[in-house]
């Protein structure tokens, strides 16, 4: 594998979208788009759907090409951690939270990181999905080095729901 210390990738560089295999699309389409509200921009019959945040092309794809009925994934080997959703504002991620506890969906952690509060779930294919918002960079901890120092704290869901009354 090339290793070349002069190259970097472009800062401008995104992740464009996650593409995921699922068992079911249409369970998997009432978590994405009906929970989580995405909305959908391509449909493919029962096999595919893509879906997407302010009408770009897609930001999230599903297939059931080779995995129509699999066992959901499984947390002991490799493949996707999973996939992180950032919100704008915290008072985003709070209304996402509150439709969460609105429909009784299972948290599977929350975490204050530093630079980001951060909400973890499973999607109804057992693939993990983080939902968070990233605090402005000024507010990011550093050590006394000035290398960032990321951390991981209990988030409080009553003060992050604080937000929808602000």
């Amino acid at each position: 594998m090339a290793n070349n210390e002069d190259y970097k990738v472009p800062a401008s560089t995104r992740i464009g979208h996650v593409h995921l295999k699922v068992s079911d699309l249409e369970r998997a389409l009432l978590f994405y788009n009906g929970l989580l509200g995405f909305e959908v921009t391509q449909r493919m019959g029962d096999a595919a759907a893509f879906l997407s945040a302010g009408g770009y092309h897609h930001h999230i794809g599903l297939n059931t090409w080779h995995s129509k009925g699999a066992p959901e994934a499984s947390k002991r080997g490799v493949g996707l951690y999973h996939t992180a959703i950032v919100y704008e504002q915290r008072k985003e991620l709070a209304q996402v939270l509150q439709r969460l506890l609105d429909a009784e969906y299972p948290l599977t952690g929350a975490a204050d990181h530093g630079v980001s509060e951060a909400l973890y779930l499973n999607d109804p294919d057992g693939n993990g999905v983080e939902l968070y918002y990233d605090r402005p960079r000024e507010q990011w901890p550093h050590a006394k080095d000035g290398s960032l120092e990321m951390y991981t704290r209990a988030l409080h869901l009553d003060h992050l729901l604080a937000e929808l009354n602000s």
